[in-house]
């Protein structure tokens, strides 16, 4: 009896697996060399070849994962968000807009709190940093959180069940949103890059003074 014909359901998985694992190291190396590098000797001042020759790939392999620097760049950003578009798209329909919003953000940050979140958080705020002193990145990361808010307001109006294009509502809450989410990464970047729950816990505080900023007297 031949083998091969005999156990192929048992081994198949462990291959592909593998392969995923591996693709996903490359990957994630090839984002901390780049990195490293933009550190160092600046963004602008960095080649792919010096990127991939610190993780020994060949630039095929960078453009098998990346279209550019700048898409290694704000990779990160873009994976986060991605994250956080499909936690609010599985919250469940009951909940209110900004109910669903605010624990998508949670749920989104809690898949961060992991064994490596210290590694997760500094890379996250060596991003930020890079983007904010790279005037071109900087307009890069402002053309996807634009075409970004599109994206969480069709998710918003899918939950509600509403025509974005009358109804303002997706809209707005969408840009309160990445207003809150801003100013939480702002503050925390401040107190030093402490863990995810603080992040958390400024979202939420901003959150809370929605109403009162936006309604009534301040005083």
């Amino acid at each position: 009896m031949n083998p091969s014909a005999v156990k192929p359901g048992r081994w198949a998985p462990e291959p592909a697996a593998r392969r995923e694992r591996k693709k996903r190291q490359t990957r994630d190396a090839l984002i901390h060399a780049a990195l490293q590098l933009f550190e160092r000797k600046g963004y602008e001042h960095t080649t792919v070849r010096e990127v991939t020759d610190a993780v020994d790939v060949s630039e095929r392999t960078f453009f098998r994962y990346f279209a550019s620097k700048e898409d290694l760049a704000l990779s990160f950003i873009r994976d986060r968000t991605a994250i956080f578009l499909r936690a609010l798209a599985a919250r469940p329909p009951r909940e209110e807009p900004l109910t669903a919003v605010r624990n998508a953000f949670h749920d989104s940050l809690a898949q961060t709190a992991a064994p490596d979140s210290a590694e997760e958080m500094a890379l996250y705020l060596s991003v930020i940093n890079l983007i904010e002193a790279t005037p071109a990145l900087l307009a890069a990361n402002l053309r996807y959180l634009h075409d970004y808010d599109d994206e969480i307001v069709g998710v918003l109006a899918r939950r509600e069940g509403v025509d974005p294009a009358v109804d303002r509502r997706p809209r707005l809450l969408a840009a309160m949103f990445g207003a809150i989410a801003s100013l939480a990464s702002r503050e925390w970047r401040q107190k030093g890059s402490p863990g995810p729950e603080v992040m958390a816990a400024a979202f939420d505080a901003y959150a809370d003074q929605l109403t009162a900023a936006l309604a009534g007297p301040w005083s």
